[in-house]
């Protein structure tokens, strides 16, 4: 593994497989306390209008208990240059 960056619970890390770099995230549940690494494509990012309304979600592979937690400015940034799919939400008015 290489090119490892770990910030508030989240790790990118990265990973030459015969090609591009492949993008991994090491990750835990607050649940179960599980540690596991998940692919860009087990996680989800939402960017709100606030700090209250950006966070990412995925699902604990041991205890399948659906997890979110706050994202911050450079969460954000790891998990959308690892290729994490991104849903940004928007106020009506």
């Amino acid at each position: 593994m290489t090119g490892t960056m770990d910030v508030a619970g989240i790790t990118r890390m990265s990973a030459v497989v015969d090609g591009p770099a492949a993008v991994v995230f090491r990750a835990a549940c607050p649940d179960c306390r599980a540690s596991f690494e998940l692919d860009a494509s087990a996680i989800r990012l939402a960017i709100g209008g606030s700090r209250r309304t950006t966070f990412y979600s995925f699902t604990c592979p041991e205890c399948e208990a659906a997890v979110r937690k706050p994202a911050g400015e450079r969460i954000v940034e790891l998990l959308t240059g690892g290729g994490v799919r991104t849903l940004r939400l928007h106020q009506t008015v």
